[in-house]
């Protein structure tokens, strides 16, 4: 499998994700998986920028990447898949069946989240969504670094 990791983090590609993530996975290629994004060209430029020479970023809107998954799943650079919120995770997943993991990074605080670890805020809506993620057979734990011990589904939703 190349796709080694697909994860929810509203940042997108920081440091914890290019430090952390990358250098403990051997990843060669990020895929960021943003609507907004993908059709962007300055953020896109502004993402490609942030990573080290060596490191491939590649941009898709859910709809691609629902497409796509298949591909990537048997590609041959190791992988991390990032998206940015909740809604686009469920909706990729619900896509395809390729995703048997999902890891729920950084999601900050903002109107309507509560507080459900350090790092995580999510809505009832978020929660929910992820709940139903987890019902339809898609591992979801949360976590924040590759160190940190991962946390179920069920002790933060």
């Amino acid at each position: 499998m190349s796709v080694v990791l697909v994860r929810v983090d509203d940042r997108l590609i920081h440091g914890q994700i290019v430090v952390g993530w990358v250098q403990a996975l051997g990843v060669k290629r990020i895929v960021l998986v943003d609507d907004a994004v993908s059709g962007n060209e300055w953020e896109r430029e502004l993402y490609t920028l942030s990573v080290p020479p060596g490191l491939q970023v590649e941009f898709a809107s859910v709809a691609e990447a629902t497409e796509m998954m298949a591909e990537w799943m048997q590609g041959p650079d190791r992988t991390i898949v990032l998206v940015g919120n909740v809604e686009a995770i469920v909706e990729l997943c619900n896509g395809t069946d390729q995703i048997e993991k999902v890891n729920v990074g950084g999601l900050h605080d903002a109107t309507g989240r509560t507080q459900r670890l350090p790092y995580v805020y999510l809505s009832d809506d978020e929660a929910a969504g992820l709940r139903a993620l987890g019902e339809n057979g898609v591992e979801v734990t949360a976590q924040d670094v590759p160190t940190a011990r991962p946390v179920a589904l069920r002790g933060f939703t």
